[in-house]
């Protein structure tokens, strides 16, 4: 029998130091101090993108807030009060974005898995734990079963180790290591024990330059975000000289003073600023965030669950996706003229004997049970993905291997090892996994072994589909969403299992065998491939870029940083690996492929409400300039005060608009966000500007007392809030109840504000001129009617044909999706009372 126990004490290997310790001693103390000193330490990057100060510069340094910020100040500078209520919206627009990125990146920090690593060394002879960060080159680490590498090194003893590299290299089968390999920081110990030298730490560390290299911080493109910044970018040019216009405007009619000329060059240009469809959208996104946290979902970003909501091809791994990670045992066929108990008294022996099963192992335990009175081992072979076998000999039992049925039937010259091949291989064509059962010609660790093979039967498993996997992958093809299955495994066997979930996947592609040439066309038309190695999960996102469609990749090995990082959107397991989460825009902290849907569901809600209430700012920022513009042409003073802007914002825009950015959304995601909003908003804020401008001219005295100016002011207030309503009213639609509600409670909210003396001597209005009040309403419904009637010419002019009333399925389809959501969140409110008691 082979020593189990190999060492090596020898020279230097590749990046060691030539005064490297022996590994029996390990490093004397002083040793580790003139190694501290030299900085060669194992002092890793910061795991998160962004530091907290670059978190709070990115949210407070904006551009509205820049563009409110300056108009703050010169309307605080007036002594006003009452009129900088708007700078509210700086404080609120900057805090959302501040708190959500800071609780994702503390989340992240917590779930970092190398963090949390207390490796063993050993120094001055004896055994030591300390922190990853203390580790320094040419540390003798210690490592034992389901211990990680925390840095790179070579091997210097070894008791049957194996190390599982399926994080760095999607290989599945644990890789056995012997003195003198290598072995890469991010892996971990499968099975056996030893230990290495630390020949590579920190930085230089394998798993640490694909984190860092993946840390490079980049914001995941939004859309919606990109238009509204492009719309901000255009008021920014056109703030400047209307400003200035403005003020040179209120000089030549007899501003009085300053700080008239302020408040009247603030009133036109505040509402020209769509501040609150910055704080509507940051507000809908973080309630987006907070509603897929209960679900076990972190969003890094919060434009990301827009991100998804794009996405038109998903690339997802079979195992832990599809399947869980855990092998079920299926059935058991005995060969030749064996019988089915010795061979299930064979494998509960196996079982018994294996310290550290592998899950296939695992599987078979739990099917056949383990040996109430085990046998005495003499020799044991672990499972290597060289010899695609294990084995182990025994006293009472002799020689027993258990592996892949295409190597072991190879090993036996009989018909019964011919037979056992060829039907092994018809069970695994159906996708089912097959191990042959044997007995060795020889002990299992003498040269040549496992020698000539008997086979005594054939151990079928079944892969555990998850019980949603079904459900998901028809909501992505309902949804017109193309789900790519990627996986390292047979793809035979990727077949089979999507197959069973009726997925119209046709064959199967085994990635290895893609030609260089078609490897572009291929990974397009396909939608199953097996054996792909890490390098060609990177080159199949770009190949699906290349082709024009939107991808999220999920992942959660250091194998698939780079691929996550050049996706569209990449979504990190929560087990994985700290380096994956750390580059991901979206983490499945309990790893259910399911959650999926549901960050779909958030991002067609945000998108399709934002848009929808994105109508509502540009009329207002649309009408604000043209009121300056018309201010400036006809030489009048500018009709309002920045509290009026400010109270009409409340009913038509403010409170409206974040009402309707909650409802559940089902509207696909479309480009071209900025055309659609310009094609109404344009026209509907034009119209609006007219029909107050021509009640302002119309009522006004040309030399106004100050009661005469206010009733001028109020009765123009009344045809933009008569008119601006009749453009809520149209993007309300389809109706439901409540909609008829958001629309009418508000013009009774008016009513009390212009007939209440109070709330008239705080909003600086007078209603007490009748006739000029009925004016200002008549050009309102005649602006409300233009405005009807442009909806309807947009409508037929694009096709886009939406209903007055929700039809009666989709209102039944919106309350059960309400249930469902308050029905979950008073389940999560029972969990966390049940776990506080």
């Amino acid at each position: 029998m082979a020593s189990s126990i190999d060492t090596i004490p020898g020279p230097p290997h590749d990046g060691q130091a030539a005064d490297a310790a022996d590994p029996a001693r390990g490093l004397t103390a002083a040793e580790v101090a003139e190694r501290v000193a030299a900085g060669e330490v194992n002092a890793l990057p910061p795991r998160s993108g962004r530091t907290t100060g670059q978190i709070v510069h990115d949210n407070v340094f904006t551009r509205i807030n820049a563009m409110l910020g300056v108009l703050l100040v010169f309307v605080l500078a007036t002594g006003s009060w009452i009129n900088a209520a708007f700078g509210l919206l700086i404080i609120a627009n900057s805090a959302i974005g501040i708190v959500q990125e800071l609780r994702a990146k503390r989340t992240l920090d917590s779930l970092a898995v190398v963090g949390e690593a207390h490796p063993r060394v050993r120094r001055d002879g004896a055994e030591a734990q300390i922190e990853r960060d203390d580790v320094v080159l040419d540390d003798i680490v210690l490592i034992g079963p389901g211990e990680q590498i925390v840095v790179d090194g070579v091997v210097t003893e070894s008791a049957y180790l194996e190390v599982d590299e399926s994080l760095l290299t999607g290989e599945s089968d644990p890789i056995p290591k012997k003195p003198g390999d290598e072995i890469m920081s991010g892996s971990f110990v499968a099975s056996g024990t030893g230990g290495y030298r630390a020949t590579k730490v920190g930085e230089d560390a394998y798993a640490a330059q694909l984190t860092a290299e993946a840390a490079k911080f980049s914001l995941v493109h939004s859309e919606l975000q990109a238009g509204i910044d492009w719309i901000l970018k255009a008021i920014t040019w056109v703030l400047v000289p209307v400003g200035v216009l403005t003020i040179i405007g209120q000089i030549r009619v007899g501003a009085d003073g300053w700080r008239e000329i302020i408040l009247s060059v603030s009133g036109a240009l505040v509402p020209m600023i769509p501040e609150g469809l910055v704080l509507i959208t940051s507000t809908a996104f973080a309630l987006g965030v907070i509603r897929l946290g209960r679900r076990k979902c972190l969003v890094n970003e919060l434009p990301a669950i827009e991100g998804l909501a794009r996405v038109d091809v998903v690339c997802a791994d079979k195992t832990g996706t599809l399947t869980e990670n855990a092998m079920a045992f299926g059935s058991l066929e005995a060969l030749g003229g064996h019988g089915e108990e010795e061979a299930r008294e064979a494998l509960r022996q196996l079982g018994a004997a294996d310290d550290a099963p592998n899950s296939s192992m695992a599987a078979i335990v739990d099917g056949v049970g383990r040996a109430e009175r085990p046998w005495t081992v003499t020799a044991r072979q672990p499972f290597t993905s060289a010899k695609k076998w294990s084995g182990m000999s025994f006293a009472e039992g002799g020689d027993w291997v258990l592996g892949a049925p295409d190597v072991l039937a190879s090993s036996g010259s009989s018909r019964a090892a011919a037979a056992a091949g060829e039907r092994a291989q018809e069970i695994a064509s159906t996708g089912l996994r097959v191990l042959l059962l044997g007995r060795a010609g020889a002990e299992v660790t003498a040269e040549g072994a496992p020698g000539e093979v008997d086979p005594v039967a054939l151990v079928v498993l079944e892969q555990k589909i998850r019980p949603d996997a079904a459900g998901t992958l028809e909501y992505f093809r309902n949804q017109g969403v193309e789900v790519k299955v990627i996986s390292g495994d047979n793809a035979d066997s990727v077949g089979a299992v999507t197959r069973s979930l009726g997925m119209d996947s046709g064959a199967p592609v085994d990635a290895r065998r893609i030609p260089d040439a078609d490897f572009d066309g291929v990974v397009n038309e396909s939608h199953v491939f097996g054996r792909v190695t890490p390098q060609q999960k990177r080159a199949m996102v770009s190949a699906l870029q290349g082709a024009g469609h939107t991808v999220a990749m999920t992942g959660d090995g250091v194998n698939d940083v780079l691929a996550l990082k050049d996706a569209d959107l990449g979504v990190a397991m929560g087990s994985g690996t700290a380096a994956t989460r750390s580059v991901a825009k979206i983490v499945l902290l309990d790893d259910k492929f399911a959650t999926l849907p549901h960050v779909v569901g958030e991002g067609r809600r945000v998108l399709g409400n934002i848009e929808r209430v994105a109508n509502l700012f540009l009329t207002k920022t649309i009408y604000s300039s043209i009121l300056a513009i018309l201010v400036l042409l006809f030489a009048v003073p500018f009709p309002f005060q920045p509290i009026h802007v400010t109270i009409t914002g409340w009913f038509t825009i403010g409170i409206p608009a974040f009402i309707l950015s909650l409802p559940p959304n089902n509207e696909r995601a479309r480009d071209g966000f900025v055309g659609r909003v310009m094609r109404f908003g344009f026209p509907a804020g034009a119209v609006v500007a007219v029909a107050s401008f021509a009640t302002f001219m119309a009522v006004r005295d040309p030399h106004p007392t100050a009661q005469q100016a206010a009733q001028a002011s109020t009765a123009a207030l009344v045809a933009l809030i008569v008119s601006a309503t009749w453009v809520l009213a149209t993007v309300a639609r389809p109706y439901e109840w409540w909609k008829i509600a958001l629309i009418g409670l508000p013009l009774v909210g008016y009513g009390v504000i212009f007939t209440t003396g109070v709330t008239q001597r705080v909003f600086k209005l007078d209603s007490g001129n009748l006739e000029a009040m009925a004016v200002g309403t008549a050009t309102g419904l005649i602006g409300a009617a233009v405005i009807e009637a442009l909806w309807w010419i947009l409508q037929r002019a694009t096709g886009e044909r939406r209903p007055y009333w929700l039809p009666k399925a989709e209102r039944e389809a919106a309350a059960a999706q309400r249930r469902l959501e308050r029905k979950a969140l008073r389940a999560e409110r029972a969990a966390e009372r049940s776990a506080g008691r």
